[in-house]
């Protein structure tokens, strides 16, 4: 089976916790390398982020348990990068 290398996800999250320390919890995961928490929209309650995650073998299991843990739910799985190597969107004329 083919490894995950980069997967794109939008969550909705409560205010706590704070994007800084779901980064960590994150980034702590075996096989993820980096972790980029983007926050898009934020109201009184809750807040819209964007979470990548890059690595050599990401589990998705584990991602979708530290998030539904926090409190928050994965709302879309954006985008998936798998292989031996991450190859990046090439941008056509229609986009």
């Amino acid at each position: 089976m083919a490894k995950i290398r980069r997967i794109v996800l939008d969550v909705l999250k409560p205010h706590l916790p704070n994007i800084v320390e779901l980064v960590c919890q994150l980034a702590d995961i075996e096989g993820i390398d980096g972790v980029d928490i983007t926050l898009k929209e934020m109201d009184q309650k809750v807040e819209n982020v964007k979470i990548t995650c890059e690595g050599d073998f990401i589990d998705y299991e584990k991602i979708e348990k530290v998030i539904i843990s926090s409190g928050a739910s994965i709302h879309s799985v954006d985008k998936v990068s798998a292989g031996n190597s991450l190859i990046e969107e090439v941008l056509t004329q229609q986009d």
